[in-house]
């Protein structure tokens, strides 16, 4: 085991030394892979979406969730700013969105009946932007990598050995490390979208009321706290109402500059 344990050691300690970051957030990040890298990846992923025929023929509708993107965009720091931004409405009922790194943002249909005004859909774009802007997508992709090359030091430390040893990792791999971090980026996400919407002129009280809008659409049911890639619906309302009060000054800055989104 010490054998193990020191080839272990060895392929983490070089990952870790290879590209510390920091999260806007404050938080100290492992990226492994450029920012050129993860945006030819959201290019292809967003190419692939778009290649299965599911953008949605609504022109009044496309327009209005460019508006709210918009909106949010403008506020975005200065290099993401300048980035050609790419908005698109998708035909699918299920209530979600994402943004890609490269300037992609999805939104589908099936959220226009749970987001029920312009501030609650900027909620949910402001939270996806966040996820950009914090490179979670870098951070799970490296991530990833990390735990491979771990595993492969394992592999080539223990030889018969191997199938016992994962099968004691792999909860540990699963519950303890990478679903935490994803409980982290939702976290960091929903902190900066509500920012970034009372920067925009977006009331920053609605990303709350979104998310009792979603309880209710869900019925109530979701996967438990501890094996979740998401915060619990109750705790991140009540963040989101804590939180709301502390942007009421920034929201109104943004109205009297005048940042007063009118999305229809």
């Amino acid at each position: 085991m010490r054998a193990i344990h020191a080839s272990l050691t060895t392929a983490l300690a070089g990952l870790l030394l290879a590209a510390c970051a920091t999260a806007p957030s404050g938080r100290s990040q492992l990226i492994l892979v450029s920012d050129g890298d993860m945006d030819k990846m959201g290019a292809s992923a967003f190419d692939q979406i778009k290649a299965g025929g599911k953008l949605a023929n609504d022109p009044a509708r496309a327009r209005y969730v460019r508006c709210v993107a918009d909106a949010l965009i403008a506020v975005l720091p200065e290099s993401s700013r300048r980035q050609a931004w790419e908005v698109v409405l998708i035909a699918d009922d299920t209530p979600n969105a994402f943004a890609l790194p490269g300037g992609k943002v999805g939104v589908h249909t099936g959220l226009l009946k749970v987001a029920t005004d312009q501030d609650q859909l900027a909620a949910v774009v402001g939270h996806e932007l966040g996820h950009v802007i914090s490179r979670h997508a870098a951070e799970r992709v490296s991530q990833q990598f990390a735990a491979e090359t771990a595993l492969r030091a394992l592999d080539s430390a223990t030889g018969g050995e191997r199938r016992q040893l994962l099968g004691l990792l792999g909860v540990g791999t699963q519950a303890g490390v990478l679903l935490p971090f994803s409980r982290k980026h939702e976290s960091e996400a929903d902190v900066l979208g509500q920012r970034y919407m009372a920067q925009a002129g977006f009331q920053p009280h609605a990303a709350a009321t979104l998310w009792e809008n979603m309880i209710r659409a869900s019925g109530g049911s979701r996967t438990p706290t501890w094996l979740s890639t998401h915060p619990d619906p109750q705790q991140r309302i009540a963040s989101l109402k804590a939180a709301a009060p502390g942007l009421q000054a920034t929201y109104d800055q943004a109205r009297a500059a005048g940042r007063k989104p009118n999305c229809r």
